[in-house]
């Protein structure tokens, strides 16, 4: 994730400490939201659903835990009746990365727990003003893991790069 140089850092999975938080602070700025397997630290910290805006785009954040539809179904069902331009959400460590209509829906999948997928991964959110790339970068091997956070960190990040001057809050 630093190779990619990131702006911000926007996490959907559990964060299960705050030495999570920190570790991933030290690489850059972090927004996101906490994760069903977090204590109430965490989802005072961050919260449970959430939208913020980088330049002139609406992100919205959600873990995706709940008992109906799938986890990009919840996903969707929970910002229906928000104007958001990508939706980043986490839960099932299954990375997709899909245009529906104008809407990117995300998920990042998992830098450090892959769950029966053949590959770790994260996703790559590149913003300029009003438009958005994004793309999932998937790796093999042993996960780069700071020691203090250890190895079954549940890490689902999303990688924010801004490249215009653009208006709208910060993460």
């Amino acid at each position: 994730m630093e190779a990619q140089r990131p702006a911000a850092i926007l996490h959907c999975r559990d964060f299960t400490s705050i030495e999570v938080a920190r570790a991933l602070e030290a690489i850059a700025p972090l927004d996101g939201v906490a994760g069903n397997n977090d204590g109430p630290e965490m989802v005072a910290r961050f919260g449970r659903r959430k939208i913020i805006a980088v330049e002139d785009i609406r992100v919205g954040l959600l873990h995706g835990d709940g008992k109906r539809g799938t986890t990009p179904q919840r996903a969707l069902t929970a910002f229906a009746d928000e104007a958001v331009d990508v939706i980043l959400f986490g839960h099932s460590h299954i990375p997709s990365c899909v245009r529906c209509g104008g809407l990117w829906l995300i998920n990042p999948g998992s830098p450090t727990d892959k769950r029966g997928q053949a590959r770790f991964s994260f996703a790559v959110l590149d913003i300029d003003g009003a438009a958005v790339d994004a793309r999932l970068v998937f790796f093999e091997g042993t996960p780069s893991v700071p020691k203090r956070v250890g190895r079954r960190a549940d890490l689902g990040v999303s990688v924010l790069r801004r490249h215009g001057r653009g208006s709208g809050s910060q993460p």
